[in-house]
């Protein structure tokens, strides 16, 4: 049950406000917290390892006369596959034009015609032409290049970049601090800071695949930390695959935007033969699930899979999406005149912290934004470019939550609190990191099954070990409740797939709510050779 309440309490004149990770929810939570004095911590330069930056598609609002909430969040609960938190998602779509008008004040220079009004576009399972972009398919890094810009101009908003915070420290229902490590994480020393209130927008989970689009930051360390704390989880279980990355052997791999197949692309196997019409009505504007696993099956049966964009885009593709087409000529792919080799990857997940309607947790103290949180919005599968939107409503609502509940603060120097331990960032995959994403790919992936989901449980209780590794527990934490969440969810719904319970149903219609301990519960039977049937 989620707290009603935030009680404030003595931090021996250490009076701070921090947020956890420099994307689109912690920059734009920042903004909105100003004048009120904020420290960002984030691990890599700001604007640099988020996934918000890489976002291509845009931001979807009803912002046209012919557009709707109405129809806006019809399109989010069909998306969603029945589990879409109704009046979550209904306030996201109504505040959803006023943040963008939030956006534009900052500077985002999204797309006009000549009338000087806003461009619009359609992405899959969107009735209507509700997607903002920018140049295309540059949405994301033109969003974070202007709030960076606003951030660096706002004196209220202290910035730490190069540190990797690895615990949240808690007293009894309160969060009392973190615990990060500076220089990138490649520093023996850790620092402990206090703080009254803590925003957690560290992101999400994609690097705990072998195929991804997200950055390496996005291992999934934020919602297992969280976890780690006492944090309650909402459906973990839920991971969304991106039908169309570029299969260049790249990690991440580089993505194909959706809005393509808004322009009219298609999806062909090497023969030639579009393979998603017989597949669904919606053909390539299907849900993303099953556009996933429609590529997914010609990939396991041999015949390839491959976006072509020539006679939709054609030779307007260098200026349209240049995104895409620069990372098609890098790995020697001219998609004017060549169909571009695609395959699913972890691209979005819609579990996370469970959060309420001003993004608390239930932990005192404690708020949540962005992907590595669940607002129930999404349900069991996002509808396209709802992600953003997601971030810079919910991301705003905690701004004037914190606000209302939490005293005036100031800056402060940080006393050194810390201690050390050889427990440094590298950014090359360690082999138990590279052996965790291989399994998560083969057996929590786009396509799961029993016997699967068994075989990783034990792996992730094997690679344990010691313990001694934080951030590796902090992985493994995460790991550990999607794979549990995906072995009790015996049915196939939105992003969760099991082929051995293809239908949805009726009995498992409803969120997931778990935690580290129940987690652990599963993992222990499932060690024990015991058989769990959980609805």
């Amino acid at each position: 049950m989620l707290v009603d309440h935030f009680r404030p309490q003595s931090f021996n004149g250490i009076d701070d406000i921090v947020i956890i990770g420099g994307g689109l929810a912690g920059l734009f939570c920042a903004l909105k917290l100003a004048p009120r004095p904020v420290t960002v911590l984030t691990a890599a330069p700001i604007g640099q390892g988020s996934s918000s930056a890489w976002a291509q598609g845009g931001i979807a609002a009803a912002m046209s006369q012919e557009d709707t909430f109405g129809k806006h969040l019809a399109d989010t609960l069909a998306a969603g596959a029945g589990i879409v938190d109704a009046k979550m998602a209904r306030l996201m779509v109504e505040e959803g034009p006023d943040r963008i008008l939030d956006l534009l004040s900052y500077g985002v220079p999204f797309d006009r015609d000549l009338e000087g009004k806003l461009l619009l576009s359609r992405e899959a399972a969107h009735s209507e032409r509700r997607i903002v972009r920018v140049k295309g398919d540059t949405a994301g890094k033109a969003i974070m290049e202007a709030l960076i810009s606003a951030v660096r101009a706002t004196p209220s908003i202290r910035v730490l970049e190069g540190h990797v915070v690895e615990e949240i420290v808690t007293e009894g229902r309160f969060v009392s601090g973190v615990v990060a490590r500076p220089e990138g994480g490649r520093s023996r020393r850790r620092l402990a800071f206090s703080a009254r209130a803590i925003v957690l927008t560290s992101g999400g989970i994609g690097h705990l695949y072998s195929v991804t689009t997200n950055p390496i930051e996005a291992q999934g360390a934020g919602l297992g930390m969280a976890a780690r704390a006492g944090a309650l989880v909402a459906d973990p279980e839920f991971v969304q695959f991106h039908p169309t990355a570029l299969a260049v052997g790249r990690d991440p791999a580089p993505l194909a935007t959706e809005a393509l197949r808004g322009e009219g692309a298609i999806l062909v196997n090497a023969k030639g033969d579009r393979f998603m019409t017989a597949l669904h009505r919606d053909g390539e504007l299907a849900p993303r699930d099953i556009v996933a696993r429609g590529v997914f099956a010609e990939l396991q049966a041999g015949r390839g899979a491959f976006l072509d964009c020539r006679e939709a885009v054609g030779a307007a593709f260098p200026d349209a999406f240049p995104t895409v087409h620069a990372a098609c000529l890098a790995a020697g792919i001219d998609p004017v005149r060549q169909p571009i080799p695609i395959c699913p990857a972890a691209h979005y997940h819609m579990g996370g912290v469970l959060t309420d309607a001003d993004g608390r947790t239930s932990i005192d103290g404690l708020w949540a934004a962005g992907e590595v949180a669940s607002t129930g919005v999404h349900g069991a599968n996002r509808l396209a470019s709802n992600s953003l939107l997601e971030a810079v409503v919910f991301a705003g609502r905690i701004a004037d939550n914190i606000k209302g509940m939490v005293p005036e603060s100031r800056l402060y120097a940080w006393k050194d609190h810390g201690s050390e331990n050889d427990d440094l960032y590298s950014e090359e995959d360690s082999p138990p990191l590279k052996e965790l994403r291989s399994l998560m790919y083969a057996h929590a992936g786009v396509i799961r099954e029993r016997e699967g989901l068994r075989t990783l449980i034990h792996a992730i209780r094997r690679l344990e070990g010691d313990g001694s590794r934080v951030r590796f527990g902090n992985i493994l934490a995460a790991a550990k409740l999607v794979a549990t969440a995906a072995y009790r969810r015996e049915e196939s719904r939105g992003g969760h797939f099991r082929a051995d319970h293809p239908a949805a149903e009726e009995a498992f219609r409803h969120r997931t709510h778990t935690g580290l301990a129940e987690a652990e519960r599963v993992i222990a039977e499932v060690a024990g050779e015991k058989t769990l049937h959980t609805v």
